[in-house]
């Protein structure tokens, strides 16, 4: 089984800043392709899912376009204004850019809509069912409040696919497990929706966090979603607040060692292919 990182993140601050990154992080710096690459490969990483990082059009072409230049990437997650009234035509011309047919999804921040039911407003279901219309999955980052929304989204649009990452970020820091779980479990109740095991580091003490602060967490989605709908993401470089590449790789494993051969297959390689289509 190809290992597969279904997500990560790359950014360049020359082409454009991430205002969403603090002053005097250490992810205020540029990440590249070829500095993941060396990780990936020594983590036993063979292809990647590009995720989105800022709501700008401008990111998602070039993102295409590096996908289409490099062996690494195997999908390309990116944006567009699902709000705008020709979301489907503008869809389609992406697919059309050099690169287009890198693109298997598309995710906004949705965790920044002060909305907790943005996802149901009108104009955004128009946007969510062109997706669907265009063979696209539509990757959910939202907070736990957020997630009854997304059931409710879920539900009402059977043919598109839902990608929960970062687990819907629960609270590890605070080892409070509900209504988190309560809400995931409703989520993965329906079969359109699939869940990412990544993001956990970063919801953990950054500091201090252990593979017994993850495991509940993770447990839980394994138990709610199963590992046929199941997928490893790194969310490098932003893991590297809290593990390196290679720990966060391992940590996963580790979560997941309890699993026979062919789930573990599914969870680090089979789910994400078969969800993006890679």
């Amino acid at each position: 089984m190809t290992v597969v990182d279904a997500h990560h993140h790359v950014w360049d601050l020359s082409v454009r800043d991430q205002d969403w990154i603090a002053s005097g992080s250490p992810l205020r710096r540029n990440f590249t392709i070829e500095d993941l690459a060396p990780e990936a490969r020594a983590a036993g990483v063979e292809r990647t899912v590009l995720v989105q990082t800022v709501t700008v059009p401008e990111e998602t072409p070039e993102f295409l376009a590096l996908a289409a230049g490099h062996d690494l990437i195997a999908g390309v997650v990116g944006w567009t204004d699902l709000t705008r009234p020709d979301a489907a035509e503008e869809l389609a011309r992406l697919r059309e850019l050099p690169g287009g047919t890198w693109l298997k999804g598309i995710r906004h921040q949705v965790q920044g809509e002060p909305d907790p039911e943005w996802l149901l407003r009108p104009d955004v279901r128009r946007g969510l069912t062109a997706v669907a219309e265009a063979g696209l999955v539509y990757d959910l980052v939202v907070l736990p409040h957020q997630l009854p929304a997304c059931a409710k989204a879920a539900e009402s649009l059977p043919q598109l696919t839902f990608v929960l990452d970062h687990l819907g970020k629960p609270p590890i820091a605070s080892g409070a497990l509900e209504p988190w779980a309560a809400h995931v479990r409703a989520l993965a109740a329906l079969p359109n929706t699939v869940c990412k095991l990544s993001g956990m580091v970063t919801e953990a003490d950054l500091d201090s966090w252990t593979l017994d602060d993850l495991r509940p967490y993770a447990d839980t989605v394994l138990e709610a979603f199963g590992p046929d709908r199941l997928m490893f993401g790194s969310d490098w470089p932003v893991c590297s607040l809290a593990a390196t590449y290679g720990e966060v790789v391992s940590a996963a494993r580790e979560l997941t060692a309890g699993l026979g051969t062919s789930e573990r297959d599914d969870v680090f390689g089979g789910t994400a292919t078969r969800a993006y289509g890679l």
